[in-house]
């Protein structure tokens, strides 16, 4: 029996997703397979490649014929070269980035928050409201001090008003 170690086709449209199989090579695309090796994400930045080096190896021995797609695989994760006896056999994967994690993220964020804002988030809408409300403010004061004025006034003059009013009973008694 042929067999072939080729590409299976998973994943959504426009979000390719591979597996590496062994499958007789009568096999349709997405045949049965006979064994899983590998993933082969190509959409992630770097591509994502983890093929079984051990089985790899023992299906090559065995005669298992690569298809292009997966001999490119192959020669990148330095696997065909150790088939082979070539040198270089470490291949030419490019691994990802870590990224950092989850804690470091939130103890970096609350760090940056115990510091404060830096600069005062105030848009022209609520810049406006704001010198309105000031405007506003401004004026209900003036208006209470002029009140307060004109009671004070009146105050006075009923004062007076009284003091003469007893001076000239006074003056009316004697």
């Amino acid at each position: 029996m042929a067999v072939k170690i080729k590409l299976q086709r998973i994943g959504k449209i426009r979000n390719a997703e591979y597996r590496v199989i062994v499958a007789d090579a009568r096999t349709r695309r997405s045949g049965k397979a006979i064994e899983n090796i590998g993933i082969y994400q190509p959409k992630q930045e770097p591509s994502l490649i983890k093929i079984d080096s051990e089985r790899a190896q023992y299906w090559l021995g065995v005669g298992a014929q690569p298809t292009e797609p997966v001999l490119a695989l192959l020669k990148v994760t330095g696997d065909w070269q150790k088939f082979k006896g070539l040198p270089g056999a470490e291949g030419t994967l490019k691994v990802a980035e870590e990224k950092p994690s989850k804690l470091d993220l939130f103890n970096a964020a609350l760090a940056e928050a115990n510091n404060g804002p830096t600069i005062e988030a105030i848009t022209e809408k609520k810049r406006k409201a704001k010198e309105e409300a000031e405007a506003k403010a401004a004026a209900e004061k003036a208006a209470e001090e002029a009140a307060a004025a004109e009671a004070a006034k009146a105050e006075e003059e009923a004062a007076e008003a009284e003091e003469s009013e007893s001076a000239e009973t006074e003056e009316s008694a004697e």
